[in-house]
């Protein structure tokens, strides 16, 4: 799926900004609400990430693969914030990230979401085919205080 004019994804971690991927996570996310700053920091350290940026450089959107390059991909902490929503840039963002080439030839790509399945079929993902096969330690609120105010912004 192509961009629109002047937006770009890249993978490159110096171009990526922490502080705008924490505020969103932290005070917009549902799934990670209240994730301290250094949290999220390591696990853009130790992941596959895709910045989507607009035409002026701001960050537009983001998604994190955490995966092993080898076999295995879980697709995670994707958005596009609200002002460059609407313009099927979270199509782009995915497409993107599954021709990425250190992502082909994997047994599994996983995500979860609340509300964005469609989004996702249309890009070949499905229903777990043997969901019960699958078990997990879940911590529901594992953040539960606001994020602390010390953060770079």
């Amino acid at each position: 799926m192509p961009l629109l004019p002047g937006f770009t994804i890249s993978t490159d971690p110096a171009r990526l900004d922490v502080a705008a991927v924490h505020r969103y996570l932290s005070e917009e996310s549902y799934w990670a609400r209240h994730i301290p700053y250094a949290t999220v920091a390591r696990a853009l350290a130790h992941s596959l990430c895709f910045g989507l940026y607009a035409p002026d450089g701001r960050l537009a959107g983001f998604a994190r693969v955490v995966t092993d390059r080898a076999t295995f991909a879980w697709l995670c902490d994707v958005f596009v914030l609200p002002e460059f929503r609407g313009q099927d840039l979270s199509k782009a963002l995915v497409s993107t990230m599954l021709a990425h080439p250190d992502l082909q030839g994997l047994r599994r790509h996983l995500l979860a979401t609340l509300d964005a399945h469609g989004l996702y079929q249309q890009q070949g993902y499905t229903p777990l085919k043997h969901a019960e096969r699958w078990l997990e330690i879940a911590h529901p609120n594992p953040y539960p205080g606001p994020a602390p105010s010390n953060i770079p912004t």
